[in-house]
């Protein structure tokens, strides 16, 4: 099963979701629960002023529901023929 994860309010991950034709349900984390407990949530820089915000990762779980792999930074493109080669390896 794949679901997408965000802090965004469902109405805007309605719209992505749209846009892009995902396959996939986004989940709401708009308390930031969720991402919290995953540790997604860091300190990032911008124009040299520091703010928490959240990591973009793919984290892959098991069927036991243990983390196997996880994905640092993900960039879009080729990301996801990395995590089907991983899933068929």
């Amino acid at each position: 099963m794949i679901l997408g994860i965000s802090a965004d309010a469902p109405t805007k991950q309605k719209k992505f979701e749209e846009k892009f034709k995902l396959p996939y349900p986004l989940l709401a984390d708009t308390d930031k629960k969720v991402c919290d407990s995953f540790g997604v949530i860091q300190e990032k820089s911008m124009y040299g002023k520091k703010y928490m915000g959240i990591a973009r990762r793919t984290l892959i779980i098991g069927p036991t529901g243990k983390i196997q792999h996880i994905y640092e930074k993900v960039k879009p493109e080729g990301h996801a023929e990395e995590v089907l080669a991983y899933l068929k390896g």
